[in-house]
């Protein structure tokens, strides 16, 4: 499994960084709509939404949610983005209110109407302020989504091992029994070390430097939220991925889920701070 899984991480990796670079942003928010909403689409099954015409209904339903942000958000001739950003900004509070839903494992668990409702509004709140966060992003410079990707990617290989060398006290044992403390400040560390590497190289000041270390510190902790979040998920309904779509991986949003709780965090602090 782990051959598979180094296999297929193999393959991904270079089309990802082929996409950010050589896209152009119009091309790559489309990418990026796609992916995300294919994602969203094992969410629904998480959320026990089973009938095909139903999760049809509701994923046309974020894709016109994004499209009329895109409508509402010309930039060619004196438009704004501001959708863009508020919509950054309710990602953000999101997650924040997301902790309080990990710290509550029982809650929508139940397999009711009204759990299904919440889980289908987090949903939304996680896939379109993540997709908006890339879109500001790539617009800023390909380099920046890159490095931003780079952070979640390292954060996630540091944590890895971080956690097989050193893993003594459980993160989250009810939700994910093999993440501990010392691999998420494993992860931690290596996403800081990219994120100002990539920063430094991408012709940032240096007095901007701790800003960039601050705001990648955060960043990688709430990708750590996203992806408690989806393993709570799965916990509900007793899954052990997604879906298959990527073997040794899982599905979809078994890759996607640190990334939608980390893009807005990224974006919001890149914009706050100026860098």
């Amino acid at each position: 499994m782990t051959r598979i899984r180094v296999f297929t991480a193999l393959l991904m990796a270079p089309v990802a960084i082929a996409a950010v670079l050589l896209l152009s942003t119009p091309w790559m928010v489309a990418l990026g709509a796609l992916l995300f909403l294919a994602g969203m689409w094992e969410w629904f099954h998480l959320a026990e939404v089973e009938d095909t015409l139903a999760r049809s209904a509701l994923l046309v339903a974020n894709l016109l949610l994004m499209v009329m942000i895109v409508w509402a958000s010309p930039t060619d001739a004196g438009g704004s983005l501001v959708l863009f950003k508020l919509a950054v900004v309710v990602g953000v509070v999101w997650w924040l209110l997301a902790m309080l839903w990990l710290m509550n494992y029982d809650f929508a668990s139940d397999h009711d109407t009204n759990a299904r409702v919440f889980k289908l509004a987090a949903a939304t709140l996680s896939v379109v302020p993540a997709w908006c966060a890339l879109a500001l992003i790539h617009s800023d410079g390909a380099g920046w989504l890159l490095l931003a990707l780079a952070m979640i990617w390292a954060a996630d290989t540091g944590a890895y091992f971080a956690g097989r060398a050193f893993g003594r006290h459980k993160l989250s044992p009810r939700i994910s029994p093999n993440k501990t403390i010392e691999g998420m400040a494993g992860g931690a560390v290596a996403s800081i070390v990219v994120a100002l590497a990539g920063a430094y190289f991408l012709g940032t000041e240096a007095t901007m430097l701790p800003l960039v270390a601050l705001v990648a510190l955060v960043t990688v902790l709430f990708s750590v939220v996203g992806d408690l979040f989806e393993s709570l998920l799965k916990r509900h309904v007793g899954a052990k991925d997604s879906g298959n779509l990527l073997p040794g991986h899982g599905g979809l949003l078994d890759r996607l889920d640190s990334v939608l709780a980390a893009l807005p965090v990224f974006a919001l602090g890149k914009i706050w701070l100026g860098f």
